[in-house]
């Protein structure tokens, strides 16, 4: 699988499971979907900068329900498929 396809996957709006390497160097294993807007607060501040200029991709993240955000550089398996 390469870099586009999966990353039509991830915004495919369906659950996934993906592997990334962290900024510390550590990897992370994500169950996700992207574009949930539930567990948005009303009051949302507006950030400094837009997450996906930068290369992530925010993932509200199923097993700890809380946003996280996937570094698209840095992935490496989609669905237990290898990326390349």
């Amino acid at each position: 699988m390469n870099k586009k396809s999966a990353i039509a996957v991830l915004k495919s709006g369906k659950f996934f499971s993906a592997e990334f390497t962290k900024k510390d160097g550590s990897n992370r294993k994500i169950v996700g979907r992207y574009g949930v807007k539930k567990y948005l607060s009303p009051s949302q501040r507006p950030q400094a900068y837009d997450p996906r200029e930068l290369g992530y991709l925010p993932i509200f993240d199923i097993q700890k329900s809380e946003y996280r955000l996937i570094n698209l550089q840095t992935l490496t398996k989609v669905n237990n498929e290898l990326v390349k």
